[in-house]
């Protein structure tokens, strides 16, 4: 009979990495060896020895301090203002807002070990495991999720897979990583089953990830690659599996994995697997009574008031912030008798999309905050929402830009207007490179997305609220001056 346990019990190889190694903490199969699993075809065996992998992408991609975090704030979604000594936090926040970071902050550093924290764990299975020919095949697609995030992010970064020695690892090239993240879905993608599988890989999840490559290829390797971003979105969008949810905020809510239209999630749960802090993040303190949870928001991330204002007031996407007058749950008028004495609104707690500054003095409750997610009554410090990571509204506009960019504007059109009709907006009639980018903006908002567009539609250094135009350089964010501290042998970014 197959026995869980919840820690190793075999000792296998650890992998070094960047002067680092990782101890494995999965379950397996008590007594099992590595030739029993490559002799088994029980898929109950593989499915616990990738759990620990899986458990590391979970890790903390929805927390404060880490890399969703720099992708938004560094965009024109959002900003945490400062409150006085309240979120002042060494001015770490308000560099990002206004893109004047320097290489030694924290929440660089913190992104880049959860990348590749999750990287060396899958490392370490394909090595105790390499015959096992569908789970190492899943594994290195899986592995090229963190290297899709770590080239976006930093771009130049080692490549380091089951083969790799130890030691200190040199950068590898933008384009080297691309041609890595590639070849490893490619190479592997057939031995993946084609089904509807929301928080493991599956064949049409590998592809929609090549689509989210290819549509960066000019960004990442300056060699575009519009045809190839099509092909991919077209079969996911082709396949049958995946359809859009009639209700768009079913993709957000405590209870969604069975949503129809998320591809890939991220399976927080506040019990077993938290992580995924957001109504800690956004919402005021106060708030706590409004949803009755468990502790005390931060009162931190909030959009800005021109992001905001793009919305069409007839667009249901516009429900994504929390705005107005602020309740308890029992329908009293929440009172902050904390505001400052130069709020308009007074102690009566209302969210205003204004932020009067963005530093040292900040209104306690300026701001629209991310209501995208729903907040369950009585929830815990971590939401039990699936984070989306991916999901067919993001493959579906990425076919649209990618028939954009080659010219096939009627095609670029109907699928623009999918995305437009299922958020009550009326149908455009004629398409440009602007409309698909707000469409995006509209859509994805604190999806962690907004960066990335930013840079490939050319806006990312142009001013906004509170930031002056800033140098082409801050595209790539720096390798972390902590690792470059520890391994010598990593070089930094230009710029920095």
């Amino acid at each position: 009979m197959l026995k869980y346990i919840s820690k190793i019990c075999v000792m296998v190889p650890a992998l070094l990495l960047l002067g680092s190694c990782w101890e494995l903490d999965q379950e397996v199969l008590d007594g099992v060896t590595p030739q029993d699993v490559a002799n088994s075809t029980n898929p109950q065996l593989i499915n616990v020895l990738k759990a620990s992998a899986y458990s590391r992408i979970v890790g903390g991609w929805g927390a404060h301090n880490g890399i969703w975090a720099i992708h938004e704030v560094a965009s024109d979604e959002m900003a945490i203002p400062q409150k006085g000594a309240d979120w002042e936090d060494g001015g770490l926040w308000l560099r990002i807002h206004r893109h004047t970071w320097g290489p030694s902050e924290e929440a660089f550093n913190n992104s880049w070990n959860y990348c590749f924290t999750a990287v060396g764990e899958i490392n370490n299975l394909i090595i105790s495991f390499p015959d096992v020919e569908l789970l190492v095949a899943e594994l290195k697609v899986l592995r090229a999720l963190p290297y899709l995030w770590l080239i976006d992010a930093f771009g130049n970064v080692p490549i380091i897979t089951e083969t790799s020695t130890g030691g200190n690892p040199t950068n590898n090239t933008r384009k080297e990583v691309f041609a890595f993240i590639e070849s490893s879905i490619l190479d592997n993608i057939d031995l993946l089953e084609k089904k509807d599988s929301k928080t493991t890989m599956n064949y049409y999840t590998a592809k929609a990830m090549l689509a989210k490559l290819y549509i960066n290829a000019e960004v990442y390797t300056g060699t575009p690659r519009w045809a190839d971003a099509e092909a991919a979105a077209n079969e996911v969008i082709n396949s049958g599996v995946y359809s859009l949810s009639f209700n768009f905020f079913s993709n957000f809510s405590t209870r969604n994995g069975g949503s129809t239209e998320n591809i890939l999630t991220l399976p927080y749960d506040q019990n077993n697997a938290g992580g995924f802090n957001l109504a800690q993040m956004t919402l005021h303190y106060l708030s706590q009574n409004t949803f009755n949870l468990q502790e005390q928001p931060w009162n931190g991330y909030a959009s800005l008031e021109e992001f905001y204002n793009k919305f069409d007031d007839n667009d249901v996407r516009k429900a994504s912030f929390l705005v107005g007058p602020q309740f308890a749950a029992d329908g009293t008028r929440l009172n902050d008798i904390s505001a400052e004495p130069g709020d308009p609104d007074g102690q009566p707690l209302t969210f205003t999309p204004k932020i009067n500054e963005l530093s040292p003095n900040a209104f306690r409750q300026a701001g629209a905050r991310v209501a995208k997610y729903e907040y369950a009554t009585g929830a815990g410090s971590s939401l039990s929402n699936d984070y989306v990571l991916i999901r067919l509204a993001d493959i579906i506009l990425i076919k649209a830009e990618a028939a954009f960019r080659q010219g096939k504007n009627s095609e670029a059109l109907a699928a623009l207007n999918q995305v437009r009709t299922r958020a009550s907006l009326p149908a455009l009639a004629s398409i440009s490179a602007d409309d698909i980018y707000n469409e995006r903006g509209f859509e994805f908002f604190a999806e962690g997305i907004r960066r990335s567009d930013q840079i490939r539609f050319g806006k990312f250094n142009q001013p906004w609220w509170e930031k002056g135009a800033s140098q082409p350089f801050r595209g790539l964010f720096p390798i972390p001056l902590q690792q470059i501290n520890a391994n010598p042998n990593l070089t930094q970014n230009p710029g920095y």
